[in-house]
């Protein structure tokens, strides 16, 4: 078994610039230039990576996301995990984060 890097911040929930847009949640820069830096062989297209994300109990697989617009990776968060945990767009969230 892979032995994972573990990244824990807070951060906001914000929304994609469209009413039906998706959610995301922004890697501080710091984190994310040394994911780059170190473990950039892992992404896949479209300087995507997999994941566990963990958000209070609950953890799940999925993916971040290299913004180049924001030079950090985002984290999607789905409707099925935003209504299991009630979550709201500018929610302040601490997440963990598995690469």
């Amino acid at each position: 078994m892979k032995t994972k890097i573990e990244y824990q911040f807070s951060t906001k929930l914000w929304r994609y610039n469209s009413q039906n847009g998706w959610y995301f949640a922004t890697v501080p820069k710091n984190y994310s230039k040394e994911i780059r830096a170190h473990l950039k062989w892992q992404e896949e297209g479209w300087g995507r990576m997999k994941a566990t994300v963990i958000i209070n109990d609950l953890n799940w697989d999925t993916s971040i996301w290299f913004d180049t617009n924001k030079n950090s990776y985002i984290l999607p968060i789905k409707s099925e995990v935003r209504k299991k945990l009630s979550l709201k767009e500018d929610d302040l969230l601490t997440i963990s984060i598995l690469v």
